[in-house]
């Protein structure tokens, strides 16, 4: 089969709730035998970025946050939505990701960079979201301003070296997996 063999057809879409930060869909889709089936749930986000953040000590910037999905406190990279305004400014989202990124590494730490790689851009969840996660590392980040977070944000800046960010993974306290995919794609930028 070739791809256009594989697609399935949207032959109906209702959207059950929609606002600033979501947009979820009830689809019906017709597959490629001609046979029908729903409901399968798809959802529109924010695409976001997320930075991988070296100081010029060698340590790395992380949150600690509260994620009410799992229930748990989880420690994670700095990370946030790109905003209409920061796509409105560029015509690439690649450009929009990473103004994001200086944003967020600058809010959630106090940090700022000059030393930026894009790593990936990858969809966050294509079984059932259509939003992209930007990963970045900022190298040689220097403490320039205090925090500055958003009203639903409350969180704690940590600092680990790369050991315990391994530790933290294998422990199971650092839970975020497009995350930890930025983490492994760092490690091997620097080699």
């Amino acid at each position: 089969m070739d791809e256009e063999e594989l697609k399935w057809k949207l032959i109906q879409e209702e959207s059950i709730e929609k606002n600033e930060w979501i947009d979820i869909r009830r689809c019906t889709y017709q597959f490629p035998n001609g046979s029908a089936f729903g409901p399968y749930y798809n959802f529109t986000k924010k695409s976001y970025a997320i930075i991988v953040a070296q100081d010029v000590n060698g340590k790395y910037l992380c949150v600690k946050q509260y994620r009410h999905g799992i229930d748990a406190i989880t420690t994670e990279f700095p990370a946030g939505a790109i905003e209409q305004k920061e796509l409105n400014a560029t015509k690439d989202k690649e450009v929009a990701a990473l103004e994001c990124a200086k944003r967020e590494l600058m809010e959630e730490t106090g940090y700022a960079s000059v030393d930026w790689t894009h790593l990936i851009t990858i969809p966050s969840s294509p079984t059932d979201a259509d939003n992209y996660a930007y990963c970045f590392l900022a190298k040689n980040c220097e403490k320039v301003t205090q925090l500055h977070l958003d009203a639903t944000e409350v969180l704690e800046p940590e600092k680990y070296s790369a050991q315990q960010i391994d530790a933290l993974i294998k422990q199971e306290s650092f839970q975020q997996p497009l995350h930890v995919m930025c983490w492994l794609l760092a490690k091997v930028h620097e080699k």
